[in-house]
């Protein structure tokens, strides 16, 4: 890769100067030629003034003292009047040596058309000039062999010209060299990079690129690769996860149908056998007719109950997102729910208390969470088989509030507590199955207060009991969409 560059700036470097070469000798050309033009000038204009031969001769004398000594030393210019050009005769005004004639119609025949003057070679300057305006034309003919002194001035390449030229090609091989080195070596990591990207494995030491442009394009560049890997791992991660979350909700989804299928069978086949009962046994007392009667009807509610569970459950995993949310009074929520459990007798007797500070505003559906606090209490009249359950705020963040709702009761075996919202799960199935209990009650709570942006969970407290803690967002820092 070097070589070829190094000899493309060569050329492209021998290609300049051979240009400014060309260019500085044409142009010391053309100065000598100035000047000799000048000279024929200068003579022709003595002619119109109307020298006669012996002030041009003079004239003549004058010219050659001048350029003594001078690099135009040896010019040569022969005067010809109309008479003796075309006599044939010998001039009588001359500078120097005689051109003969012989000479100067070899050298007319060079002269190009429209010139006046031609090289005619390398050392020799021939040049013509005519006044023709004038009743006795005047033909001026001059040449100059070059000597030593003009040779050397036409001479544009002298040694330090040639020095000049080999240490600049010596510095522009160096830097190129340098210059070539630092993008090969990137070259060639970015290239060793890429075979190894390709085949799967694209670990590489970006500190070994040089600190350059092309370094850092290389570094950007396996930057990028990184970044592509990692999201690609990233989405196979959430890929999986996704994947997982499908499963298991279908997973979930078939345990909830055999758990609703197995908690229908129990309060219909209840159901029929004493409505079988009843109708095959017409003698049957009224005593023990309204007694099964009466069984198959709890029955009934029991199996409403749970078709509403589960369609609140359903409801809750579908559709959160969907829930219309905004801001409930808490305070005037759970006084509300007192009262509701006062004149219904939900509490049965356990008495209910409740600390949440006036004007305390959460996110959320009213519904949903008159709901829940209904399901904690009616979980604590069913099993705690205590006399007090409460509610209370017990902290509050910048953007949450934090609650306890607590009783006195006997608490919860601690192996149990991981199951508590499990779907349909009991700590003690046949006493919840004579109370009416549909096991999800809890999840629904946990579900309504996941969806609102929450978070439950319960422990046993020290003094006896059991205590679920629960968050609400609050309503002031919270923009509805």
């Amino acid at each position: 890769m070097l070589v070829p560059i190094v000899v493309m700036l060569w050329c492209i470097i021998a290609f300049l100067m051979w240009q400014q070469y060309d260019h500085e000798s044409k142009y010391r050309r053309e100065m000598i030629e100035s000047h000799l033009n000048v000279m024929s000038a200068s003579v022709l204009k003595a002619h119109q003034q109307g020298y006669d031969k012996e002030e041009m001769e003079e004239f003549l004398k004058s010219l050659a003292l001048f350029f003594e000594d001078s690099r135009y030393e040896g010019v040569r210019m022969t005067l010809y009047t109309e008479k003796e050009w075309n006599n044939n005769e010998a001039p009588e005004l001359f500078l120097g040596k005689l051109i003969d004639r012989a000479t100067i119609n070899n050298a007319m025949r060079k002269l190009p058309i429209g010139s006046d003057f031609v090289w005619l070679d390398d050392d020799t300057y021939f040049g013509y000039a005519k006044a023709t305006e004038m009743s006795d034309p005047l033909r001026i003919f001059i040449m100059l062999d070059l000597n030593r002194v003009l040779l050397k001035s036409l001479r544009v390449a002298d040694a330090g010209f040639w020095t000049v030229l080999i240490l600049l090609l010596l510095i522009t091989t160096g830097v190129t060299y340098f210059l070539v080195a630092r993008i090969a070596s990137a070259i060639r990591l970015l290239r060793d990079f890429a075979l190894r990207a390709s085949s799967g494995n694209g670990q590489v030491d970006i500190s070994q690129f040089p600190h350059n442009e092309l370094g850092d394009i290389s570094r950007e560049i396996v930057k990028l690769y990184r970044e592509r890997g990692d999201s690609l791992s990233k989405s196979r991660r959430e890929h999986d996860v996704a994947v997982h979350a499908i499963e298991e909700k279908a997973r979930i989804k078939r345990q909830l149908t055999n758990n609703i299928n197995h908690e229908i069978k129990t309060p219909v086949g209840v159901i029929k056998g004493y409505l079988d009962t009843v109708i095959s046994s017409p003698e049957m007392d009224e005593a023990t007719r309204s007694y099964f009667l009466k069984r198959a009807s709890d029955n009934v509610d029991r199996l409403c109950n749970l078709l509403n569970d589960v369609s609140t459950m359903t409801r809750l995993e579908d559709g959160s997102g969907n829930i219309p949310m905004r801001a409930v009074d808490f305070h005037d929520l759970v006084y509300n729910v007192q009262n509701d459990f006062e004149s219904s007798q939900i509490n049965q007797s356990m008495t209910f208390e409740y600390e949440i500070p006036l004007d305390c505003e959460v996110l959320g559906n009213e519904g949903l969470l008159s709901g829940a606090i209904t399901n904690l209490a009616k979980n604590a009249v069913l099993h705690s088989q205590g006399t007090e359950m409460g509610i209370r705020l017990i902290a509050e963040s910048e953007q949450f509030y934090t609650f306890a709702f607590w009783d006195n009761g006997r608490g919860v075996d601690p192996a149990n507590l991981p199951h508590l919202f499990d779907r349909f799960f009991r700590v003690d199935s046949g006493r919840s199955r004579k109370t009416g209990g549909t096991g999800l009650g809890l999840p629904i709570v946990k579900n309504t207060i996941e969806a609102m942006g929450g978070v439950l969970s319960a422990h046993n407290r020290s003094n006896g009991g059991l205590e679920f803690i629960f968050t609400l967002k609050k309503y002031k820092n919270v923009k509805l969409s």
